[in-house]
């Protein structure tokens, strides 16, 4: 019993630090507007539900439909007997809207970035990561054979150090975040792109972020920022703004997609996507692609945000992207900001050390298209004065 009672110091410690997570219960589906259990009615803004497509009609008919049609779920791997005429649909559809040449699904972008890295690079090879990469590419990386170099974060003179080091490498992939999770911002892609090209690199670039949410038709930051062509690899997700339940996906050529087919350890060892992942995915590209309104609501309510807390003396990180990270500093006040916000109706998550480094803990605000102007001037007003309360705002 020594481990579990080491296990329950740590625990206490983090309590006592006023760190330890908590998991608070929701008895209604996921909007702009949730029924958290002791606290009502509350405004979400925790949520990767940028489109406001997790709880949209036409993706919960489609789930019922993928269901009636085609069951609750395969009991199988894909190279088994997995494989339905609609997984092969949805992944021709992803190829598509990113203008690959094919695409392969996995259980998460977590299981993609997983099974990407460690099956494509081998001791002769280096993989090239950004520092802030999520930790699902970080743990990916560390899978691999391949050498392994990090960069600081959207630092161009680092990478290109990098690649400097890892010359003589038979392959190079380069990897970063399209957004970075915990700050808004963006990677420097045309950058990128341009050493990518100098040193003969392949280029992959998590979406999770950005697919759907940024880019004039919702293509991710490569869209953005004026070189989605240039970008040899996408890995994204389902799970956020393409209605927010389950599933990812690595796209990009052909050959690629083959090779990992043939030798990803996700893909060949976990059960494939639930056919009604599937139809509610194909239904939320239907809605992002047919349907404008979706990305200029998004892009409307996260301006205003933005421009409303900064006018406010409220210490917003400066971007374009829903992310709106809220600057605190210490971890417990931001842990304990976010617990009075919900006792006023806001729901929003604080994160400190080691999600985020020492001092800069923070509220990470996410806008939703799903929001009314109404919901942001109370989360706006609720946010300045426990702010006050705390004094981190003016």
């Amino acid at each position: 019993m020594s481990l579990i009672s080491t296990l329950q110091t740590e625990l206490d410690q983090m309590a006592a630090a006023g760190t330890l997570k908590r998991e608070l219960l929701m008895k209604s589906p996921q909007g702009a507007v949730v029924d958290v259990e002791g606290f009502g009615d509350v405004i979400m803004l925790t949520s990767n539900n940028y489109l406001g497509l997790a709880d949209h009609p036409a993706i919960v008919e489609a789930s019922e439909k993928g269901e009636r049609d085609y069951g609750y779920g395969l009991a199988s791997v894909r190279f088994i007997c997995g494989t339905q005429t609609i997984h092969r649909k949805l992944e021709e559809r992803i190829a598509r809207f990113f203008g690959t040449e094919d695409t392969i699904l996995y259980g998460s972008c977590w299981n993609a970035n997983e099974g990407l890295f460690q099956t494509i690079a081998q001791e002769q090879d280096a993989i090239i990561s950004d520092e802030l990469n999520h930790a699902s590419i970080i743990d990916g990386v560390r899978l691999a054979k391949a050498k392994k170099e990090r960069y600081k974060n959207r630092d161009m003179a680092d990478l290109r150090r990098a690649l400097e080091a890892t010359r003589d490498s038979r392959n190079k992939v380069i990897v970063t975040d399209g957004v970075f999770s915990m700050e808004g911002s963006l990677a420097p892609l045309p950058e990128i792109v341009d050493l990518a090209a100098e040193y003969e690199a392949f280029l992959v670039v998590d979406d999770s972020h950005a697919t759907g949410v940024l880019g004039n038709t919702g293509r991710g930051t490569g869209e953005e920022l004026g070189v989605f062509d240039k970008i040899d690899a996408h890995t994204s997700t389902l799970g956020k703004a393409l209605g927010g339940s389950h599933g990812g996906f690595t796209t990009g050529p052909k050959t690629l997609i083959d090779y990992l087919r043939q030798r990803s350890r996700p893909y060949l060892f976990s059960n494939t996507l639930p056919p009604a992942v599937v139809m509610g995915s194909i239904a939320a590209f239907d809605l992002l692609e047919n349907d404008p309104s979706f990305l200029t609501r998004l892009r409307e309510n996260t301006t205003y945000f933005r421009q409303q807390l900064t006018a406010k003396g409220v210490n917003v990180r400066e971007g374009i992207h829903p992310i709106v990270p809220i600057i605190i500093g210490d971890t417990a006040k931001a842990i304990a900001i976010s617990a009075e916000l919900l006792t006023r109706g806001v729901y929003v998550s604080g994160f400190g050390f080691p999600v985020v480094p020492q001092g800069a803990a923070r509220l990470r605000c996410q806008i939703s298209a799903a929001h009314t102007r109404d919901h942001l001037d109370r989360a706006i007003d609720a946010i300045v004065e426990v702010g006050r309360k705390f004094e981190v705002v003016g």
